[in-house]
């Protein structure tokens, strides 16, 4: 047998002990690390992973509080909460996000724009989070969804309660309405108190009084399983609801100013004249605030930002429209005040008037003019002439201090978001925003409620609600009443303020004749007399454009947004005022035909219905 055939038996020996001895050291340094790592999780980190552990298995939740309800004076429901299902995601535990959405839209209707609300929606939220898809599910969706739920880890179904208006767009302006919170306001709110809560106010009672509404958060301890079931409850805190708010407002009244409006656009404001109280506030046309809650859709929202309309836009504490002739009582009594005019000392109006020295004609709405005219005709007959030479005796300054303290050119303050102060114009302002002086002429202008002087129907119902009260300002509120989660009420403060004393005569005189607007043969809203109760109002018509020197206005042949605007304040009854309102009509031409019967079934329906009832 040849030498090479046989085995090294030492070398192989010598091979396989050195094999075994690296072997054996890697195995003893795996060891080693092994145990260092075990010493390391059980001894040193005991603690930190017990705590790990402990999360894994007991999870805290956040119970959203229930938002507190909106009542109007005699208890109608104008905002509550309803029960809804809602389709839910968590990305995190999805396999494939854009599979899952397409498979759920061929068992329910899953439009584009639900997919971007939710998409945009994961933007603001964590992975783990559950995002809506669909909301407001029919019973036979969450049906079919129950059916199919078993292919889709990651979905469920959830019970939740929704925002509704039952009123719709009669409120909508004064309520507002809830959205989803987005980033800028993320950045603003107190994050824990809104665990769990998608919701809060954007505009109207709904955000002013957002931190009363909302109620606070609760939380709970659960124990879950390996899947992320509930098993049981370990701990509840439950979450403290929101207060219930009860408004001024009267439905009722609301509803007929809306009626009375008919097809015209335009606002009504109505104020409890003993405590502030907003009666009535519409802006016409509004729009269905339920649209908004759960994210309005892209057509719905076109719609309203399109519409030349604007329904959007809340005139009633935003329109900020000229006066007009609604502001003589005001001047009239500034003149009185000031000493610069005598209530029965004669002015001629011949149709017309001139500055000293000047050839321009301002003209009077009554071409052929009224002759001789005093306060009180000035008043009744709405002569402009008598009011050229009134503002002018007065001079800006003077009608500026006395009309601020009416509230023109100044936010009333209502509990309201979002409310615009007017424009009182005086020199200071002009040389602010338009770099040039003061002249005499626009003094003029502001005479009669026109050219920069601008209010809104809130503040030309507040003013003649101060007017009622002969000079104690109460600041106009929405809130009446606050209901806590024990039932307790508070009402809301009534805050108000004295102007500088005036003579009562002067108080008499200028009231008088406003009774005269409406009683007299010859007064602009005598179409609206009744015997029921007596009232003191005052017509104002408002240019929408100017009219050159030497052309006429012609209504028929002026387009119908170009045509004035018809306004109306009013107080009643006058020796013991309750209510005190406003009225403007866009493009509705004439106060007394078209803005003062408006209010006349406003004032009917709250003191003559209302007192039937009773």
């Amino acid at each position: 047998m040849p030498q090479s055939s046989l085995k090294d038996y030492l070398h192989e020996s010598q091979l396989f002990l050195g094999r075994a001895i690296v072997s054996g050291t890697l195995v003893i340094l795996a060891l080693i690390v092994l145990v260092s790592r075990l010493f390391f999780l059980q001894i040193e980190n005991h603690d930190h992973f017990t705590t790990l552990s402990q999360d894994n298995r007991v999870k805290l939740e956040p119970l959203p509080p229930t938002r507190g309800l909106i009542f109007d004076r005699n208890g109608a429901i104008l905002a509550q909460n309803l029960p809804a299902y809602s389709l839910e995601i968590i990305p995190e535990k999805t396999r494939d996000l854009a599979e899952t959405i397409e498979q759920i839209g061929e068992i329910i209707s899953i439009t584009e724009d639900d997919i971007q609300r939710f998409h945009r929606l994961r933007k603001q939220r964590r992975r783990f989070d559950s995002i809506p898809i669909r909301v407001r599910l029919q019973e036979d969706e969450v049906a079919r969804i129950a059916v199919h739920r078993h292919r889709f880890p990651g979905v469920d179904v959830k019970a939740t309660l929704l925002r509704d208006y039952p009123q719709g767009l009669q409120t909508a302006h004064l309520l507002g309405y809830v959205g989803r919170i987005n980033e800028k306001e993320l950045q603003l709110i107190d994050t824990s108190n809104y665990s769990g809560t998608d919701f809060i106010g954007k505009n109207g009672v709904e955000k002013s009084y957002e931190s009363l509404l909302h109620g606070d958060v609760g939380l709970q301890q659960v124990e879950v399983n390996a899947k992320g079931r509930v098993l049981r409850v370990l701990e509840n805190q439950p979450p403290q609801p929101g207060n219930n708010l009860e408004l001024f407002l009267d439905m009722r009244l609301q509803s007929t100013a809306l009626e009375a409006l008919g097809d015209y656009n335009g606002a009504v404001v109505a104020i409890d004249v003993e405590t502030g109280g907003v009666l009535t506030l519409v802006s016409k046309p509004g729009y269905n605030p339920n649209l908004f809650v759960e994210g309005i859709s892209s057509r719905d929202y076109r719609a309203l930002e399109d519409s030349p309309d604007n329904p959007l836009f809340n005139r009633a504490i935003r329109g900020q429209y000229p006066p007009g002739s609604t502001v003589k009582p005001f001047i009239g009594l500034a003149g009185l005040e000031y000493d610069v005019v005598g209530f029965y000392q004669e002015t001629y109006c011949p149709g017309y008037y001139q500055l000293p020295g000047k050839d321009h004609k301002y003209r009077d709405w009554k071409k052929w003019g009224h002759g001789k005219v005093d306060m009180a005709k000035g008043i009744i007959e709405s002569c402009d002439v008598y009011y050229y030479e009134l503002a002018r005796t007065l001079g800006i300054d003077r009608l500026y201090e006395f009309l601020t303290g009416f509230g023109f050119g100044i936010p009333s303050r209502v509990d309201l978001d979002g409310e615009l102060s007017g424009l009182m114009p005086n020199r200071e302002w002009k040389q602010s925003k338009r770099r040039e002086p003061w002249y005499p002429g626009e003094t003029l202008i502001v005479g009669i409620g026109q050219g920069y002087f601008l209010a809104t129907p809130l503040q030309l119902a507040s003013a003649t609600a101060t007017l009622a009260n002969r000079g104690h300002r109460i600041r106009p509120r929405v809130v009446a009443t606050i209901e806590g989660p024990d039932g307790e009420k508070r009402d809301s403060p009534l805050i108000e303020d004295v102007l500088h004393q005036l003579d009562p005569e002067h108080w008499n005189q200028v009231i008088d004749a406003m009774t005269q607007v409406v009683e007299g043969q010859r007064g602009t809203a005598r179409s609206i007399y009744t015997s029921n109760y007596r009232i003191a109002g005052k017509t104002g018509t408002a240019q929408v454009f100017s009219i050159k020197q030497d052309e006429e206005y012609d209504e028929e042949t002026v387009a119908k947004r170009k045509r004035d605007h018809a306004l109306f304040v009013a107080f009643a009854p006058v020796e013991s005022p309750k209510i005190a309102i406003a009225v403007v009509v866009e493009n509705g031409g004439h106060g007394g035909s078209v803005a003062a019967p408006i209010a006349r079934q406003v004032m009917d329906r709250y003191l003559v219905d209302t007192a039937q009832a009773k």
